[in-house]
């Protein structure tokens, strides 16, 4: 009679360790994006304000967005760089870039006006591009908590 003791586990595909160093890149990446753009936004407020304000889906609260976008950031940013709160802040990411994702979307097919882009690295990136971006942050976001949640936890004696 054979247990389930005796039994050779299958490998991962990837090791726990890989999975947190792809974890960590990509936590990088999402700290990196939003402190940059948050920081671009706030530094040249005005500009901000003006771009929100031609945009013709948000014209009505672009004065409430041109903080609470920047804001948002900042904060999910804070939560990517608390360990305890990784897996909220890769949720709260996936949220925000889908968000920012649907609304290029909507600009993009049901605009008649294509306000410019964002500020800073970011607004040499086309409407298009933007997209696609996002997209790939969208799957970044998507892996990194998959990943998450699929690394074991060992406990340390």
């Amino acid at each position: 009679m054979e247990t389930t003791m005796n039994k050779p586990q299958p490998k991962a595909l990837i090791c726990d360790k890989t999975k947190q160093v792809l974890v960590d890149i990509i936590i990088y990446l999402y700290v990196a994006l939003f402190f940059y753009t948050a920081t671009s936004k706030l530094m040249d407020y005005d500009k901000s304000e003006l771009q929100m304000s031609k945009s013709p889906i948000i014209t009505d609260y672009s004065h409430i967005l041109v903080w609470l976008v920047p804001v948002t950031e900042i904060i999910i940013g804070l939560l990517l760089v608390i360990p305890k709160t990784v897996l909220n802040g890769l949720y709260a990411a996936l949220m925000l870039m889908v968000l920012f994702t649907v609304y290029i979307y909507s600009i993009l097919n049901f605009s008649s006006y294509v306000p410019c882009s964002c500020g800073g690295v970011l607004q040499n990136m086309s409407w298009q591009q933007h997209f696609i971006f996002n997209v790939v942050f969208i799957v970044f976001a998507i892996v990194g908590i998959y990943l998450k949640l699929h690394i074991r936890k060992t406990t340390r004696v």
